[in-house]
């Protein structure tokens, strides 16, 4: 049966609002491990940071796996759309100038789940910054550069 996509789908009924907190998730195209390239995975990591500064969302917690990203945010400005098309497209091209790749880097739409306010906030970071722990790409957190949250004081080596 051929793979059919439904991102339409996943914006059937999406509600979002500001000051809300929301764990975002974006898949690369045909789930390619493009960041097993750190340094590739290091220009999506600049997105979260700069929809920060630009006052879009604040960023609590983040992972980049090799085929995929998860994100933890509360929301300031915008929607939950806008937000996760402007970070796509700008990790899409920057991605594509550092690699010489060509074309679309992104499976169309993305996940999204508003936190209730009985969840914890802490549980979902640790949940999010342990995925490559849980994937088997480290034995130690340490050990794996493509993650941070704000309960953690750490500074991301340059690219190199």
């Amino acid at each position: 049966m051929p793979e059919r996509y439904s991102s339409h789908r996943l914006r059937i009924g999406r509600f979002c609002e500001q000051n809300r907190i929301y764990l975002l998730t974006a898949n690369t195209l045909h789930r390619e491990p493009v960041f097993k390239n750190h340094d590739l995975g290091r220009l999506v990591a600049n997105q979260f940071q700069r929809a920060q500064t630009e006052g879009l969302a604040d960023t609590l917690a983040w992972v980049v796996m090799p085929d995929h990203f998860h994100w933890l945010v509360q929301l300031q400005n915008g929607t939950l759309g806008q937000l996760m098309c402007q970070t796509k497209s700008l990790s899409t091209r920057a991605i594509n100038v550092a690699s010489g790749r060509t074309g679309s880097l992104w499976q169309q739409g993305f996940h999204d789940r508003a936190l209730r306010q009985e969840e914890s906030l802490v549980q979902m970071a640790r949940y999010v910054v342990a995925n490559p722990l849980r994937a088997g790409l480290v034995q130690k957190l340490d050990d794996y550069s493509l993650w941070d949250a704000i309960w953690v004081s750490r500074t991301l080596p340059p690219p190199s």
